[in-house]
């Protein structure tokens, strides 16, 4: 415990720096999160809902349905693709993909850039910082001895192991760092193949709409519970977005 209290109070010029950019990971990963959940939308619960307001109140009302919902496939997918619905299918898909590359999957990747950076940048600071405390720390060694102090030698030599929790410092920060940036890029990536797949039953549900609105209805046995659904459906959405 001697040995921590002596880095971070004696030694704070070389913790501060690695103390404030584990905070700072912290913080963008914290924020990362809350980006992820907000994108997010449980798309077995939007779809009938939508499904149904599509077939009721046509393309308009689908779009101010997708309008009040945060997730990005809603609000930023289904918006891109109900506004080229007039254009064919073709023209949806054009416009869903435009949509995704410029503006969903940048917004996936924001931060993840930063994140990364301070993983492999805290390692190497770590690194640093030792071995400008083990250069130090050696030249003490080595005047103490050409001096005859042999006495201060050992007090010097302590230090060494006091130089390496810059290094540990650094790792304490990247592991977790790289290991959160691996889960993200994960997450990113099933979240494009929902937005492919999402994308493909927009496309579906429209060209049945414009072939005749009675094929997105519900099979009859569940036609009596669809008010009862949508407003459950309505109540969760609401729920959770307080």
């Amino acid at each position: 415990m001697n040995a921590v209290y002596d880095f971070f109070i004696k030694e704070w010029y070389f913790s501060i720096p690695l103390v404030i950019m584990s905070l700072i990971a912290a913080a963008l990963v914290i924020w990362r999160l809350l980006l992820n959940n907000t994108a997010n939308t449980d798309m077995d619960d939007f779809l009938p809902l939508f499904q149904q307001t599509l077939r009721k109140g046509g393309v308009k009302a689908a779009v101010s349905l997708c309008r009040e919902e945060k997730g990005l496939i809603p609000s930023r997918l289904f918006i891109a693709g109900l506004e080229a619905a007039d254009q064919g299918a073709a023209a949806m898909r054009r416009s869903m993909a435009n949509e995704n590359e410029l503006e969903i999957v940048p917004r996936l990747h924001f931060l993840l850039a930063p994140i990364l950076a301070i993983a492999k940048i805290a390692t190497m600071v770590g690194l640093f910082f030792t071995v400008i405390s083990m250069i130090n720390t050696f030249n003490a060694i080595g005047e103490g001895a050409s001096s005859g102090k042999a006495k201060e030698i050992g007090g010097h030599a302590s230090k060494i192991g006091l130089a390496l929790f810059a290094t540990a410092l650094g790792l304490f920060t990247a592991i977790p760092l790289v290991f959160s940036h691996v889960l993200f890029k994960d997450w990113i990536a099933k979240f494009e193949i929902r937005v492919k797949a999402s994308s493909q039953k927009l496309i579906t549900l429209v060209t049945n709409y414009k072939k005749d609105p009675k094929l997105l209805d519900q099979p009859e046995k569940e036609d009596a519970e669809d008010e009862d659904e949508n407003d459950r459906a309505r109540r969760k959405r609401k729920a959770r977005a307080d």
